[in-house]
């Protein structure tokens, strides 16, 4: 049994008082599970009544009494058979049973009592349900059960628990900021993506204004990358199955892929022949027929560009890069927004090398991922380096290979100068990665940038260069992506800024504000210098008041408002009004204004708490 922590304690606890009120509102319920979780705590229920938000408050009430019962957790162990017993007795057969098959024969098996209600249980629990002090159910969600589409769907209802109030109300203000934050509902209501269902679900449509953002990120690594010394290439979106077959992507990666594109003609002599779709599927995965596959990764086709050439030693490092588009099938039930989708542009290269400048390359690529984060105020991460699991067949290539690679990135890793934690099993199936893991303002986290050393890859398409010696040698591949995919990471992006993007982000910089028509000519007149100077800016020139063009440039999040009146435009002056600064500064020249707005562009400045431009 794994040790619980006190909050998760609570939490385990709080989810049998769940399933505790459940069964008293509604006993023909059956359960599935009721684990904690990192921020609370969820049960599955297989209910003929849907669960709705006014029903979730009678069982949040249903939960206060019996907390206030201060009913006792009490552990009992039992053998199987008797578990089978109290299994039907309890009239939980439906999915307990089941449940009860996964503990492996010879663990203890136990369940716990509190009240009425018993509940198979590894445990562990608090001692009276009086200590769970701070609880709120939050929400119901479907659930497959085993997460299993073809299985039944169930009703899962999440909560959350905390030792104190104080902790549970700064959570909920939390969920609070995050539903305001929300990049799903922020991206629509400026403007920066749309997601159509005649388009297809988790495929991005980028609207002018999302697309100015993803400019500009794309821009900033790309001056990086010409620094290092990368060279830009472009690949197709569709491959031959053979390519990944070699690489191994096809069909490991079979149920995350779009199914393989088959020529017409081809299917059409199958079907003459009488092939059946599982005859098929096993004609492709044996390679007995061809086809070609959306592109899953971009790495196998930068193999080739790598391979398309003889290297020399003194040619190594090979750099390449490229913002490619791949595709994975996604579970509906899994996408969300723009941070899970089946569509997505990576910032992807790949390092071919030699094993000595593997130290040095690493290096290189997490700086890279450390300026990104630096840039864009993503300071608080940590580190995670996934490893193979040697008890596992998921991975490819020798053991010796694996030692080599987990070495280097372990040495690399220490010189970040942050704690890291290391996670077996979590390695891609060709390698040992870094991932940065990074917590937006609000303390969520999200999995960003990643870098890994691969043995594998070069070796099974065969790559090789031309040492000092005049012999072939194989190269090392490093993967790397700080940003990771573009969509995803312009969703966290979103959410991390609340849409109040650093001026050299936002989609529009600045927003002048003539305070009658009259004023209009010289708005356009300084209109011309920002744009003159690449500044991205427009005019209101609606019949409104100031007060009201001023809100609705704080609604749309434009980082800088330029206030004309008519003494402004008689000294050839503004005032201005920056985003994080309510008051008036000035007013000021317009050359002087042009000056301070491109200086903090260029600078690539955050967002301050308060903004003085005398």
């Amino acid at each position: 049994m794994k040790e619980m922590s006190p909050v998760e304690e609570i939490r385990h606890s709080a989810a049998h008082v769940l399933a505790t009120a459940v069964l008293r509102l509604y006993p023909d319920t059956q359960l599935d599970i009721g684990p904690p979780t990192d921020s609370g705590f969820y049960y599955d229920f297989d209910s003929e009544v849907p669960f709705t938000p006014e029903i979730l408050l009678e069982i949040e009430d249903e939960m206060k009494k019996v907390i206030k019962e201060n009913q006792r957790f009490e552990r009992l162990e039992v053998s199987r058979e008797e578990a089978v017993s109290m299994i039907k007795e309890m009239g939980q057969p439906t999915y307990k049973l089941g449940r009860l098959d996964d503990i492996p024969a010879g663990e203890t098996i136990s369940f716990y009592r509190n009240g009425e209600f018993l509940d198979l249980c590894a445990g562990s629990h608090v001692s009276y349900t009086k200590k769970i002090k701070a609880f709120k159910l939050l929400n119901i969600a479907g659930s497959y059960h085993r997460g299993d589409s073809s299985q039944k769907q169930l009703q899962r209802i999440y909560g959350t628990a905390f030792a104190s109030k104080d902790e549970l109300s700064q959570y909920l203000q939390r969920i609070e900021e995050a539903k305001l934050r929300d990049h799903r509902v922020v991206g629509k209501d400026l403007g920066l993506f749309h997601i159509d269902e005649q388009v297809g679900q988790g495929l991005v449509l980028w609207k002018p204004n999302g697309a100015i953002i993803r400019q500009e990120l794309e821009g900033f690594i790309t001056e990086q990358l010409n620094l290092q010394g990368y060279s830009q290439v472009y690949t197709p979106h569709i491959g031959k199955l053979d390519l990944y077959r070699t690489s191994g992507h096809f069909p490991y990666y079979q149920d995350s892929q779009y199914p393989p594109i088959i020529h017409r003609e081809c299917l059409e002599e199958l079907a003459e022949e009488g092939c059946t779709c599982s005859e098929l599927s096993n004609k492709l995965e044996k390679g007995e027929i061809d086809g070609y596959l959306l592109k899953p990764m971009n790495c196998p086709m930068h193999i080739r560009i790598f391979k398309s050439e003889q290297h020399s030693y003194r040619d190594l490092p090979v750099r390449l890069a490229e913002f490619g588009t791949v595709y994975r099938w996604e579970q509906s039930g899994e996408l969300n927004g723009m941070t899970r989708v089946r569509g997505f542009t990576q910032d992807d290269a790949h390092l071919f090398i030699r094993e000595d400048q593997l130290q040095d390359e690493i290096q290189g690529c997490l700086s890279l991922v450390k300026l990104v984060f630096s840039t864009l105020g993503m300071n608080d991460y940590r580190v995670r380096v996934s490893l193979r699991d040697p008890e596992s067949d998921k991975y490819v290539g020798a053991p010796e290979a694996w030692d080599k690679a987990e070495t280097a990135l372990r040495q690399a890793v220490k010189t970040l100068g942050v704690d890291y934690e290391e996670e077996l099993g979590e390695a891609a199936f060709y390698g040992p990665k870094i991932d940065f893991v990074v917590k937006d303002v609000i303390g969520r986290e999200w999995q960003l940038g990643t870098v890994q050393v691969d043995y594998n890859l070069p070796d099974r398409f065969d790559l090789s260069y031309v040492g000092k010696d005049n012999q072939n040698h194989r190269p090392v591949m490093i993967h790397r992506a700080p940003f990771g995919s573009m969509e995803r990471f312009c969703g966290v992006l979103i959410e991390h800024f609340g849409g109040n993007f650093p001026t050299w982000l936002a989609p529009e910089q600045v927003r002048l504000l003539p305070m009658n028509d009259d004023l209009i000519p010289y708005a356009e007149s300084c209109l011309e210098k920002l744009k003159a100077k690449g500044v991205r800016a427009s005019i209101d020139g609606q019949s409104a008041k100031l007060g009201a063009k001023i809100r609705k440039a704080e609604t749309d999040k434009i980082p800088h408002m330029l206030i004309l009146g008519k003494r402004e435009a008689e000294e050839g002056k503004v005032s201005l009004r920056s985003r994080s600064n309510p008051d008036f500064d000035g007013p000021l020249m317009m050359d002087e204004i042009v000056t301070l707005i491109t200086s903090e562009i260029s600078s690539k400045s955050l967002p301050k708490t308060r903004t003085s431009t005398n």
